[in-house]
């Protein structure tokens, strides 16, 4: 028993800071994972910065679309009104041409 007990000693020396190596469970030290979760932790912050850089740019770009868009809507709005003027004119000449235009037709 004097041997195992050496042995086993000895092995704890040699393996220091890895607990249950026969049982096949490895324990890091905690210093070890740390760094490990550490390590992770910064590529999973390192991630999340460049999904939100792509997503800051991505409601950039969909902002200036709908200014565009705004402004193309504006000019269309405007250009209606301003047809809509045109042909208000035209039909005032049309009824003092065609007063019989003036009477609805189911009349």
């Amino acid at each position: 028993m004097s041997y195992r007990r050496d042995h086993r000693s000895s092995k704890a020396t040699l393996f220091g800071g890895f607990d249950k190596l026969e049982e096949g469970g490895l324990r890091t030290s905690s210093s070890f994972s740390h760094e490990i979760r550490e390590h992770d932790n910064d590529k999973a912050i390192d991630n999340l910065q460049d999904r939100v850089a792509f997503l800051k740019r991505l409601t950039g770009d969909i902002h200036d679309e709908v200014e565009s868009h705004n402004c193309l809507l504006d000019r269309m709005g405007n250009g209606m009104d301003a047809t809509r003027g045109i042909m208000s004119g035209t039909m005032d000449r049309f009824k003092k041409v065609c007063p019989w235009l003036e009477k609805p037709l189911n009349s």
